[in-house]
């Protein structure tokens, strides 16, 4: 395919529309935090039910991962972005008018699966209409555009709640994606050629996933990446409540500062770390010694319990920014023609862990109230979890890149 370089003006607007399903994608992966306290209240939810439920996103999000590039290649993020957040739209609307858990975890998987094109899509285009000089600053934008839906999902959603409620509030979410459909028909170029949908070549993704780097990223893949996900798009806002004795006001208040430094930090991240990582083994070294600083402030919020509040988590997510190094590594690692098949599989196993470890920390909640602990411990408990599988899969990392040749 020939590469049509659009004016600056079109590329503009371009990214304007993605963006905004991208805002809309990350809003929707965080809004269970802010909204968990009046979900437990209606529908009488355990910790399990919780977890599982805010984990559904990721589930959905994770079954489109490999299928997504292959049909972005041959369909173009016209189509396939737009087809997509038609099922979020369907999802969004069962989510409103949910009577239940069940059809409450339905239309979860259904968002996810609904705005797992969001990315994927527009760094395909990107690929495609931009110089290449321009791709980087618009991935950089992109992922400070989802800093900013995540921090919309906290307080700005939080005020409308008293008035509108949670369900109003996915009603308005809903209009918003149908205009974004709307405005990705009307102004998004068509792909130029379109090409006969390839099958998915199983032989090329067991390649990725025999790669020796690869397979020493994936424990911190799933459990590092993953726990943080699950952390900042749920548990921190349970936490607050149910450990530091928060309100549902002030929660949100605590997690708009979490979103906040986190869009700061991708801020300074963005212009500092090209500077200092300019190859994979640039990349790994960073990554060796800057993974384990967000262990070290889970551990001491694990230590201080209902005395760390939204402060300490901030600073939790800030400290996990180091984590975001993996994701060029594992490009950087293979050949243009297999790079893309590394990201989407590395994406698949990001948003599966996320799943998991959602669900299992809410799964440890419950198990420790059975036992007998009061909330606060459980709570510990489950965070003592993530901690050692992410300090061992930090271990494991550790032991197997000393042995890479670059």
């Amino acid at each position: 395919m020939n590469k049509p370089i659009l004016a600056q003006s079109k590329a503009v607007s371009i990214f304007l529309i993605f963006a905004l399903g991208y805002f809309i994608s990350t809003l929707l992966r965080a809004i269970n935090a802010t909204i968990s306290p009046e979900l437990v209240s209606e529908f009488d939810l355990s910790a399990a039910e919780l977890g599982l439920l805010g984990g559904g996103y990721f589930l959905g999000f994770a079954t489109v991962q490999i299928p997504l590039g292959y049909l972005l290649d041959s369909k173009g993020p016209r189509k396939i972005v737009s087809y997509f957040l038609s099922i979020t739209i369907v999802g969004l609307i069962l989510f409103a008018y949910a009577q239940n858990f069940i059809m409450l975890l339905v239309s979860r998987i259904l968002i996810g699966i609904g705005v797992g094109a969001c990315l994927m899509g527009p760094l395909t285009a990107y690929r495609v209409w931009y110089l290449d000089e321009t791709q980087q600053r618009a991935n950089s934008w992109m992922l400070m555009v989802g800093a900013i839906g995540m921090l919309s999902s906290s307080l700005p959603v939080q005020y409308f709640i008293p008035t509108i409620g949670w369900r109003g509030v996915f009603i308005f979410l809903t209009v918003l994606t149908l205009i974004c459909i709307i405005l990705i028909i009307l102004f998004i170029p068509k792909w130029q050629t379109e090409e006969k949908l390839n099958k998915i070549k199983y032989a090329e993704l067991k390649n990725v996933w025999q790669n020796s780097f690869f397979r020493s990223l994936v424990p911190v893949g799933f459990f590092n990446y993953g726990g943080l996900f699950a952390i900042q798009t749920l548990w921190a806002g349970p936490w607050m409540t149910r450990v530091s004795g928060y309100t549902a006001e002030e929660s949100a208040k605590g997690l708009f500062l979490i979103y906040f430094c986190l869009l700061f930090s991708f801020l300074l991240w963005g212009y500092f770390v090209p500077k200092f990582s300019k190859n994979i083994k640039d990349a790994v070294k960073l990554l060796r010694w800057g993974a384990p600083l967000n262990l070290i402030v889970l551990l001491l919020i694990i230590y201080l319990g209902s005395s760390a509040g939204a402060s300490y988590w901030a600073l939790f997510a800030v400290s996990s920014i180091f984590l975001s190094l993996t994701q060029p590594a594992v490009g950087m690692a293979f050949s243009t023609s297999n790079a893309g098949k590394a990201l989407t599989s590395f994406n698949l196993l990001l948003f599966v862990g996320a799943f998991f470890i959602q669900w299992i920390i809410g799964i440890i909640i419950d198990f420790g109230i059975n036992l007998g602990m009061n909330e606060i411990y459980s709570f510990r408990l489950s965070m003592s979890f993530v901690f050692l599988t992410s300090l061992f899969s930090y271990f494991y990392f550790l032991k197997k890149s000393n042995s890479f040749n670059y």
